[in-house]
């Protein structure tokens, strides 16, 4: 029998990769978006490309849901695992009539409580529910521990800002122009800076922008740079870390049209709280900032907490 792997692209899908060796799932197949991120996160995973569905999309989830019920009426899967966001109930429904087990992680970007995709599948019966923040574990969401526990910073040896990467998310709804103005203006001209803008396009556009960089040349890039200055997404906080860097890590606020909700203010006190990130709001970034990121090493540690789904660890786990 296989479990099967549900996520959007970017974050989502960047989560359940990562919590992959905690989950005991070695026969797996994936169901995410075809992009470059998934192409290179999943080479030689066994995978299924849906076509991308954009945030609270009916008609998409919908179209979804048909490739769901095809893929589950052979018998050939015991599991759905899913960390979001609507793709996770497009094959959470036609799963539970089926019989087929569910198990919703909820993204670690949602400090206080569940997302929409989380409360819906919080209806949908014999679904396991589970929290990356204890604080709001409860009788109906388990912790089962943190993405971000098998990190940690600590002060480096100060360096100076010669190379940068700037990644603004690549999801297509979202535009950052805030930050990616306040850059254009801080930035001196002769750093090297390789930037990654998405749907983010301002008049004075950096030369060298490009919506979405190959995951290689990311990773690269990272592992390279002396800072790395982010909005407060998931997978572009985790491609820091995972490159030892303490990412400067900019929120999107509801307010400016920049997200749907300001999970991401949430996220962003939570990783500075764990000195993981130096948060900024989007137009007080300084050049003082990218220094004061530069100045830390982020380190991978054993997993504290291991993220398993068994009956034991869910029994463990206040």
């Amino acid at each position: 029998m296989t479990a099967l792997l549900v996520a959007s692209t970017g974050g989502h899908l960047a989560e359940l990769h990562d919590l992959v060796p905690r989950l005991g799932v070695p026969d797996r197949r994936w169901v995410t978006f075809d992009s470059p991120q998934s192409r290179s996160l999943l080479e030689g995973e066994d995978v299924v490309h849906v076509r991308p569905s954009t945030t609270r999309d009916l008609p998409g989830a919908l179209r979804t849901m048909a490739v769901a019920r095809r893929m589950l009426s052979d018998g050939r899967y015991d599991e759905v695992i899913s960390t979001g966001a609507s793709i996770a109930l497009s094959f959470f429904v036609p799963a539970v009539a089926t019989g087929v087990r569910c198990t919703y992680i909820e993204s670690a970007t949602r400090t206080e409580g569940p997302s929409l995709t989380g409360r819906l599948a919080a209806w949908l019966p014999r679904t396991r529910l589970f929290t990356q923040h204890r604080a709001w574990a409860d009788h109906t969401w388990r912790y089962g521990g943190s993405i971000f526990d098998s990190f940690h910073a600590e002060p480096a040896r100060p360096r100076p800002v010669r190379k940068v990467v700037v990644t603004l998310g690549t999801h297509p709804g979202y535009a950052f122009p805030r930050l990616l103005n306040r850059l254009v203006d801080i930035l001196p001209p002769h750093l090297e800076v390789l930037w990654q803008t998405g749907a983010t396009r301002i008049d004075r556009m950096p030369a060298g922008a490009r919506a979405q960089v190959p995951i290689a040349e990311m990773r690269r890039a990272l592992r390279d740079a002396d800072v790395v200055i982010s909005h407060a997404g998931v997978g572009s906080a985790l491609a820091a870390m995972q490159a030892g860097r303490r990412a400067l890590y900019v929120p999107r606020r509801r307010a400016y049209g920049e997200h749907v909700d300001d999970h991401q203010v949430a996220i962003a006190r939570d990783l500075e709280k764990r000195d993981l990130v130096v948060a900024r709001e989007a137009g007080e970034v300084t050049f003082a900032d990218l220094e004061t990121a530069a100045g830390w090493s982020v380190r991978s540690l054993p997993v504290v907490t291991p993220f398993r789904l068994t009956s034991e660890t869910q029994q463990s786990v206040p």
